[in-house]
């Protein structure tokens, strides 16, 4: 009888120390078992620009000038490398999709002013992540085979991110029903005499975000991200300076150019005439850079990764 206590013991020993065993591990080296991650993301994404917004004045390019309505899709692929615990790099590709529109706001200098843009946006960015907690794992055993051990990774962990991208961007304006590239129209004047020089439309953003992952099987995780993009241009929505010279406008551009430059509605009397030195009206604020940002869901699949063959050297 006594030994058979004493045996049912010392199982229960081993099984006791395998589990702290296998939990230590496991917690010290789990990252090495999700080193390689590819992803998917799906989400909305906003605006912050000269276009658009709340209805009164001092509120744009800030988050109380979003206008839910001209929210768009955004999409998103990439590559993760865990290099650590707590540090990851990444490599995403993201297509997304921004708008804007003075039609939408009763602010009187904007409304007036009646300019609309939308633009897609595709952007590739490498980025640093950093978790802030870390993944709590946890072993399970069936009770017929309990020298068999499954090991299951379930747990959650927020993370900063950031990083350097390079976007390429094309704004359109819509005038009576048809979308117009706004780059080919020269609206402020861009490469014509005494206009500013032609923006480009490729240029470069800074994504700074943060998320929450968590991971629901083995290989699977899904979690939520935010992201938000300075940037180093104005013309993600084709306005940032003054009015161009009409006259000029017309003989180097025609009159497309005219009235996709100035469609005010005329409520603000001479409010896109010349300034009384000549110089032209407001037209934008070239002070501050556009941005953007998303609000995506994540869905992430780890790789497997290739196990090394330990060989032991002759020792003769």
């Amino acid at each position: 009888m006594f030994k058979g206590q004493f045996v049912k013991i010392f199982i229960f020993f081993l099984l006791f120390c395998n589990s702290l065993f296998a939990q230590y591990f496991a917690k010290r080296d789990s990252w090495k078992k999700e080193q390689n991650e590819i992803y998917i993301g799906g989400g909305a994404a906003g605006f912050l620009g000269d276009l658009g917004g709340l209805n009164r004045v001092g509120t744009h390019y800030s988050y109380a000038d979003i206008e839910p309505s001209l929210t768009k899709t955004a999409w998103s692929a990439g590559f993760r490398h865990r290099v650590s615990k707590k540090w990851a790099s990444r490599t995403e590709f993201s297509f997304l999709q921004v708008s804007g529109n003075d039609a939408l706001t009763q602010e009187p200098f904007r409304h007036n002013r009646n300019l609309n843009f939308k633009s897609n946006i595709f952007e590739l960015s490498q980025s640093v992540e950093f978790a802030l907690s870390f993944d709590k794992h946890g072993n399970r055993y069936k009770i017929k085979k309990t020298l068999i051990r499954r090991y299951h990774s379930y747990g959650s962990y927020f993370y900063l991110t950031a990083g350097v991208g390079v976007f390429y961007y094309n704004p359109k304006e819509e005038l009576k029903g048809t979308w117009y590239n706004i780059h080919d129209y020269s609206l402020e004047g861009q490469g014509l005499p005494g206009g500013p020089k032609q923006f480009s439309r490729i240029s470069i953003s800074i994504p700074v975000g943060l998320g929450l992952k968590y991971t629901i099987a083995r290989r699977w995780s899904v979690g939520i991200e935010y992201l938000f993009r300075k940037t180093f241009t104005d013309y993600i929505d084709g306005v940032s300076g003054t009015y161009y010279d009409k006259a000029k406008l017309l003989q180097y551009k025609g009159p497309t150019a005219v009235a996709l430059a100035d469609p005010s509605l005329g409520i603000i009397p001479n409010a896109t005439s010349p300034n009384g030195d000549g110089s032209g009206a407001q037209r934008g604020d070239r002070k501050d850079k556009d941005s953007y940002f998303t609000l995506q869901v994540k869905v992430g699949y780890v790789l497997k990764s290739k196990k090394r063959r330990h060989t032991t050297k002759a020792k003769f």
